[in-house]
């Protein structure tokens, strides 16, 4: 992980890092927490079949990943799912609709800098498959995917793969 070395509040190079979740300055006993960040997945399900998303940027380009996205401030999980699908898909969805499904930790890493998240994984179901106008920015393509034809090897973030192993088990 790239670390912080100055310290924002006194300016000298002497933050510490404790290796886990925070930088501390003995100078002035500054303090800076790298708090869990708060991101959602969401299994959209038509019958037997997931839709996915190829991931069109770093972290894990080219992987298949789970449309969602962090939590921004002030902002439910439920509104973080509902926001995040329009961007990524142009698709709206009735948040009542939505099925709370378990949590996991994961490391975002981004620029060189770990990110702790705690992913919260959600289904929503659909009764038609659909197509949607792809945000080419953050995704290169979408595709629905038989539950027995997906390769854990293929998906981007570990937090998934691991859900997944337990998902598609009781699916």
């Amino acid at each position: 992980m790239k670390i912080l070395k100055f310290c924002p509040s006194c300016g000298k190079e002497s933050l510490n890092w404790d290796g886990e979740k925070k930088w501390n300055c003995p100078n002035c006993n500054f303090t800076l927490y790298n708090n869990v960040a708060g991101a959602v997945a969401v299994v959209i399900r038509c019958r037997d079949e997931i839709y996915l998303t190829k991931r069109n940027q770093d972290p894990k380009k080219g992987k298949l990943d789970l449309p969602g996205g962090f939590v921004d401030p002030k902002e439910s999980a439920e509104n973080t799912c509902k926001r995040e699908l329009f961007e990524e898909l142009q698709l709206e969805i009735d948040i009542k609709n939505l099925k709370y499904l378990t949590s996991l930790p994961n490391v975002y890493q981004y620029k060189e800098i770990d990110y702790n998240t705690i992913d919260l994984f959600y289904e929503y179901s659909v009764s038609d498959k659909f197509e949607v106008n792809l945000e080419l920015t953050e995704i290169s393509e979408t595709m629905w995917i038989p539950k027995l034809e997906i390769n854990l090897e293929d998906i981007a973030f570990d937090s998934q793969k691991i859900f997944f192993e337990e998902y598609l088990k009781t699916f």
